[in-house]
Formats: structure tokens, C-alpha cells, sequence
């Protein structure tokens, strides 16, 4: 498995240069365009990786049963419901907690034995950099998702960090570099990639390339590595169930939406639906890092 997660780093690596080059070249989609390939891209790349917390439920809890299933289900859907109902009443605190929570699930996804500030500089690096070269964008994005004004509150805050975060990340890249481990030096081209990407591309473009890129196909390696061949077969069979999924969800937001603004319907769709999703898969994850042995953990 160590050869495809090389393999998965190196095709990140890739596609985050291109992007970064035809982005400096000066290409770029009409904003309803990027919107819609964007949204496409994050549901049926990116969020497909969620349905792999069903692997983690059932060895957490050693689930068997219909009940036992009906009763995860609904600690899933209660807290994705919360997390719907912070930002219909609180969209400011949503929004602070939500870039929060992504950037501290984002720095899991460095090779195992990878520091804490090393971690905390990658996953920050995907939230805070776009801000500096595409700050009022980025604000743009965020008033779709959770209104002006909450936008206007925190954009000014990521542009503020945007440059010292740059030059920690790029002296994190430096260290990782530096490490005996092949792995650390992987680390350290994944994060310059990343980086290089977060700070060229436009916002969505580059959140977009890195969730389809690095997060969800290395959720699904690692995951699927943990397992013995046959649940392997049947955990990645069920990661295509969302496929048929978003498309319903996409279908009923659209009816949901219908006389509003498509560009604010298509980023609460599929953003807050991101935010509600990853609380109780960050949990799972973490139950499930804490129950591993302290020299399996990642």
C-alpha cells in the first residue's frame, strides 16, 4: 500500500503544478463555470470517502445488527443536523469552527511520524493561503456560504495570517525535507505542492484539486489498506453508494432552491453539506486513531 500512497502523492504533485502553471498563465472558467465543476468534482470525488465511516462505525462498535445500524445512523445524521442548525442560526460561529475543524482534519493527511506543527501548517495552509493573492475572492466565497457579513469578519483575519503562514509552511517544507525518512521528504514535496497550489489558484480551484487530489483518495487508500481483501472489495463498493446519492441531494436542492440565486444555493449545497459531514467523521476518525497502538497512530 506504501507504493500507491507514493504513487496518489506524486499524482497530487502533478496535478497541483499544472493548476498552479495554467493558473499564472492566466486561464480561468467564467465563475459560474468554476462553480458548477467545482461542486460536481467535490461530490462525486470528494465526498464519496465519507461512506468509508460505516468501515470505522462497525469495528468501533462492533456492530451487527439492524439496530445497532439504525442507532449509528442516527448519531450521524443528529450531529450532521446540528451542524446544519449552528449555521442557519450562528453562520459567524459556524464559519469560524468550520475552517477550524477542516484545517485540523486536513492535517491528517501527511505520513505517519509527521510533527504536530508540521501537521498544523499543512491543513492550515489549505484555509489560510488562498487569502493572499485572492483575498477579496476568497471573502466572495465565503459571504455565499455563510452571508457578507460573517465573511467580512473573517476574511480580514486569513489575510492578515496569509504571509506569516507562507513562510512557516515554506520552512516546514524545509525541514520535512531535511529528514532522514523517505517519507519526511514526501511530506515535504506534498506540502510545497500544496503550498504552491493554494497560493496560485483561485479558491474553489484549488480547495477543489486538493480535496479530489489528496484528501478523498488518500482516506480511501489508508482505510482500505487496514482491511483484509474481501472487506476491502466491499468497503470500496460502498463508497460508489454516495455517487447515487448526490445526485438526489443535488436534484432536491435544486427544487429547494428554485428562485434563489444559483451561485449561493450551489455553495451552501455543497459546503455546509462538507461542514455537516465532517464532524462526526472526524470523530470517528480520532476514536478510531486513539484505538490504535500509540506506534500505529498517524
Amino acid at each position: 500500500m506504501t507504493h500507491l500512497l507514493h504513487l496518489q502523492g506524486r499524482i497530487f504533485c502533478g496535478l497541483a503544478l499544472v493548476t498552479m502553471l495554467a493558473s499564472l498563465a492566466g486561464f480561468k472558467l467564467a465563475a459560474l463555470h468554476e462553480l458548477l465543476v467545482a461542486a460536481a468534482l467535490l461530490s462525486l470525488l470528494g465526498m464519496p470517502h465519507g461512506a468509508l465511516d460505516a468501515v470505522f462505525g462497525r469495528k468501533l462498535f462492533g456492530i451487527k445488527s439492524y439496530s445497532g445500524w439504525a442507532a449509528f445512523a442516527l448519531f450521524y445524521v443528529g450531529l450532521s443536523t446540528a451542524v446544519v442548525g449552528v449555521w442557519f442560526f450562528l453562520p459567524t460561529p459556524f464559519l469560524c469552527a468550520f475552517l477550524l475543524v477542516s484545517a485540523l482534519h486536513f492535517g491528517g493527511d501527511p505520513a505517519a511520524n509527521t510533527s504536530t506543527v508540521v501537521r498544523c501548517l499543512y491543513g492550515g495552509a489549505v484555509i489560510v493561503l488562498p487569502a493572499l493573492w485572492h483575498g477579496p475572492e476568497l471573502e466572495h466565497l465565503l459571504g455565499l456560504v455563510a452571508g457578507p457579513t460573517s465573511a467580512a469578519w473573517v476574511a480580514p483575519v486569513l489575510q492578515q495570517l496569509a504571509t506569516p503562514w507562507l513562510a512557516a509552511t515554506l520552512m516546514g517544507c524545509v525541514w520535512q525535507a531535511r529528514s532522514a525518512r523517505f517519507m519526511g521528504r514526501e511530506t515535504a514535496l506534498e506540502m510545497a505542492a500544496l503550498a504552491a497550489l493554494s497560493v496560485a489558484a483561485t479558491p474553489l480551484v484549488s480547495f477543489t484539486v486538493y480535496f479530489c487530489a489528496m484528501h478523498s483518495p488518500r482516506h480511501i487508500l489508508r482505510t482500505v489498506s487496514s482491511l483484509p481483501a474481501i472487506e476491502a472489495r466491499s468497503a470500496l463498493r460502498l463508497a460508489l453508494w454516495p455517487t447515487l446519492a448526490v445526485f438526489a441531494v443535488m436534484a432536491l436542492g435544486g427544487w429547494l432552491s428554485s428562485g434563489r440565486p444559483l451561485q449561493p444555493a450551489i455553495m451552501q449545497l455543497v459546503f455546509v453539506g462538507l461542514a455537516a459531514l465532517t464532524l462526526p467523521h472526524m470523530l470517528l476518525l480520532e476514536r478510531s486513531r486513539r484505538a490504535q497502538p500509540p506506534g500505529n497512530r498517524r
